[in-house]
């Protein structure tokens, strides 16, 4: 936002609409290339349904993700953009604090820390 621009309740919903809106359409873009990626490397492999395979460790970490994306590995490029999903809502919880503060609703802001840190105990509790 401009920094002459004042913090209304409408200014701040249209940010946090165009926040979420480019969060999921830039995930989506993301799974959609790694979708690509992968099925033009492997969509004519034979599938065995009989045996299970999970995921590789390395995809189950947010490192091993970011790694394998900037090689182009198909599915960690799908998994990337399954995090920046993820990532969309927390990113409006956080300016939504920032938004609660600088209207000096420190009401909001304490509950909203509340559920930012839930969020965030929530997804890297485990590390």
């Amino acid at each position: 936002m401009l920094s002459g621009t004042r913090w209304t309740d409408q200014v701040v919903e249209n940010v946090l609409g165009n926040l979420l809106r480019a969060g999921v359409l830039l995930s989506a873009f993301v799974v959609l290339v790694g979708a690509t990626i992968y099925l033009s490397r492997y969509g004519y492999s034979r599938v065995d349904y009989r045996v299970f395979r999970g995921e590789p460790a390395y995809l189950r970490d947010v490192h091993g993700i970011l790694r394998d994306s900037l090689t182009l590995r198909g599915r960690a490029v799908i998994q990337l953009g399954l995090l920046l999903l993820i990532a969309t809502p927390v990113t409006r919880v956080a300016f939504s604090i920032l938004a609660f503060a600088k209207e000096g609703d420190r009401t909001y802001v304490v509950f909203t820390l509340i559920v930012f840190s839930i969020l965030l105990y929530s997804l890297l509790g485990s590390i």
